[in-house]
């Protein structure tokens, strides 16, 4: 059994604390609801965006907790956009967090989001967590990130679950349709460009990073990779 507000380590390892891990372990505000290990994940990936003008969107607003936990963590310049479908959430709105109403599946809607909020430093999909939704909003979206920008994809545990249509390597999960972006990130070295091109994702996109639950994808502007030698041969 986990105490409530513990972040769970492996026996033997050191507890590894974080201005975000601090502010949930001792948060008096609104509900937050999160899978423990995600705290390092979002420290690691998120600690260049702080105290800088930053705009960040998320996908799920719930109780609204998490975004006042983003605008004390990213501080006074950040700019903080949640999107929720359901119109209770309207009323969580305050000083620099500003509340979108729509269903993150509909690419129209994702569409003029961007329109007037992009581009987006960030990108957080704690929304429904369903595959349509999932897959919609990183395709409409991805795009909208700035270079240097990080969009991350959370509890992608429903790509398992039947009761969201998923399931062990079942088609049409967003954790499938995922591991086609790293046939992309791959795709400089292809040798068969009919079916397999270098495209917009190959030339924005520096990294995926999988951990369990999340997937965190880094896009910056990327040239064709080279190679060279350096130093003296041994033999």
């Amino acid at each position: 059994m986990v105490a409530a507000g513990a972040c769970w380590l492996a026996p033997g390892v050191h507890r590894l604390t974080n201005a975000l891990l601090e502010y949930f372990n001792h948060n008096n505000g609104r509900l937050i609801h999160k899978w423990h290990h995600y705290f390092e994940i979002y420290d690691r990936h998120f600690r260049h965006l702080r105290d800088k003008p930053a705009t960040i969107i998320e996908f799920g607003v719930f109780h609204g907790g998490s975004l006042q936990m983003w605008k004390q963590y990213f501080g006074p310049q950040a700019q903080i956009i949640g999107v929720d479908i359901n119109p209770a959430c309207q009323s969580l709105e305050e000083d620099q967090i500003t509340i979108e109403i729509g269903d993150q599946e509909d690419r129209h809607f994702l569409r003029e989001l961007c329109d007037v909020y992009g581009p987006f430093d960030l990108v957080i999909d704690d929304g429904g967590h369903t595959m349509p939704q999932q897959i919609n909003t990183f395709e409409v979206v991805y795009p909208n990130v700035k270079a240097d920008g990080v969009y991350l994809v959370e509890d992608l545990l429903t790509s398992y679950r039947p009761n969201f249509n998923g399931g062990l390597r079942r088609p049409g999960t967003f954790i499938e349709y995922s591991k086609n972006l790293i046939d992309k990130l791959h795709a400089w070295h292809s040798h068969e460009p009919d079916i397999f091109a270098v495209d917009d994702f190959t030339r924005t996109t520096f990294g995926l990073h999988y951990y369990d639950s999340v997937l965190v994808i880094e896009r910056r502007p990327i040239e064709a990779p080279r190679h060279s030698k350096t130093g003296n041969p041994s033999f």
